[in-house]
């Protein structure tokens, strides 16, 4: 049983030893253990664990912490690229404001992506804090963590870190002599993609049908069960303890230059390369520099593409590697960081079959609420299958840049066909000939040789 487990873990792991990762250097992975096992409090509190929250609770306000994190630039992690602290600043907060809620987005059902996991699985007070000084700044008074209810050890993790917070005060009343209550519960969802979108997430967590809702109101005016809910992803809110800890101007500098986002970035990499897993680096950090840390492709296998971060962000080239790795440099190049787990594509592969399989994971994941995702998502999959089958028709590859237009941005209720249209859009641009190809041949005509 132990080492299917660890077969299963392999992509989980962290390929950095201990000697490489340091406080002032590395602060979400510094403190995990070579073995793999969950942090407990006594050692998280050894190793600094609730500094942060400390600081924050009795040495600053709740506007200088949103102030500090912004300063910071502690950019959303979970795909977006959303500033946290300007997301904070648009809570509604004030004495005829009844107290909200704060949500950690621990979903991670995008396809690629796996760096959450650790994170929940070996460091889970790491994110307590984190979610302790977003409450404390955003006025909430009670958190969830939504997990995917396929995250089994993630949860047995967070429930022994959730009850040794209790026990200690970090969560509860009065919370390290400061006055402010906070708790937290872990909710485990049914595992659906479309949780990934912030209102879709608070819906199913009331209990409803997992449908995004309209915005305005955004979640920071009107969220769970109508009251102020800031919702941020796990990785997000694991960059805020230190932050508070070291301060703004420290955790900026982590970029070393190499891009305006401030702090590291936990990237990975999946597929044909010599060593998949994870790396905390400076943000910014090229592709071409990650993949030498995976130490590039496999024996017999090149590169023909990439994803940047997940199955929703577009196709880049090989020439692409080039580019730091942050959210507006990718973006130009006209992809998205995503999640910044980067999946390889290797030359042998049908860039066709590739599409349809994503594809077909998005047809299914859909909430099926607007009609040009429910109805135009499984039209791109029997298209895609046609032209994989060698099947297609000549007016196929038009109607296929017609639906990835159709499920682009401003045309659908939520993200998610937008998301799905981003790889299929760019691969139509790099890859057409592939297309192409699995247009069926008419027969020959009689006599023609």
């Amino acid at each position: 049983m132990n080492a299917n487990i660890d077969r299963l873990r392999y992509r989980c792991q962290l390929r950095q030893p201990a000697s490489e990762r340091h406080e002032e250097s590395h602060p979400l992975t510094w403190r995990l253990r070579e073995d793999n096992a969950p942090i407990d409090l006594a050692e998280y509190e050894r190793k600094n664990g609730y500094v942060g929250t400390r600081r924050a609770l009795t040495e600053h306000s709740a506007s200088e912490v949103i102030d500090i994190v912004k300063e910071a630039n502690v950019r959303g992690r979970g795909g977006a690229g959303f500033p946290a602290g300007v997301k904070w600043s648009l809570t509604l907060q004030g004495e005829d404001i009844p107290r909200g809620y704060l949500v950690c987005n621990a979903d991670e059902m995008e396809p690629g992506t796996f760096k959450d996991r650790m994170l929940l699985e070996q460091q889970p007070h790491l994110l307590i804090e984190g979610m302790i000084i977003g409450a404390y700044a955003n006025n909430a008074r009670f958190g969830y963590i939504f997990l995917r209810d396929e995250y089994r050890e993630a949860a047995a993790s967070i429930t022994r870190a959730l009850n040794e917070a209790r026990e200690a005060g970090w969560l509860g009343k009065n919370i390290a002599g400061s006055g402010f209550d906070f708790d937290i519960a872990l909710h485990t969802g049914a595992g659906r993609y479309i949780c990934g979108e912030e209102t879709a997430l608070l819906n199913s967590l009331e209990g409803h049908r997992a449908n995004p809702r309209d915005k305005p109101p955004f979640p920071g005016q009107s969220g769970a069960w109508g009251k102020p809910t800031v919702v941020n992803n796990v990785e997000t809110l694991c960059n805020v303890p230190a932050v508070l800890q070291h301060g703004a101007d420290w955790y900026q500098k982590l970029s070393g230059g190499r891009s305006d986002d401030g702090g590291t970035k936990l990237y990975g990499v999946s597929g044909r390369v010599e060593r998949t897993g994870l790396w905390e680096l400076p943000i910014g950090t090229t592709g071409e520099e990650l993949m030498e840390l995976a130490g590039g492709m496999q024996s017999g296998h090149a590169l023909k593409a990439w994803l940047p971060g997940g199955g929703s962000t577009g196709l880049l080239l090989p020439k692409h590697l080039e580019l730091p790795l942050d959210f507006d440099s990718i973006g130009e190049a006209g992809s998205r960081l995503g999640t910044g787990l980067l999946t390889v594509v290797s030359k042998e592969q049908s860039i066709v079959a590739l599409l349809r399989n994503l594809e077909q994971f998005f047809a299914r994941e859909s909430c099926g609420w607007c009609t040009p995702c429910r109805d135009g998502l499984p039209w791109t999959v029997k298209v895609l299958q046609a032209l994989e089958r060698g099947e297609g028709q000549p007016e196929d590859i038009d109607l296929l840049q017609h639906l990835g237009k159709g499920l682009g941005p401003g045309q659908t209720f939520c993200a998610h066909a937008p998301g799905a249209s981003m790889p299929l859009t760019s691969a139509l641009k790099y890859f057409r000939d592939e297309f192409e190809a699995g247009v069926a041949r008419p027969p020959a005509a009689v006599g023609e040789a």
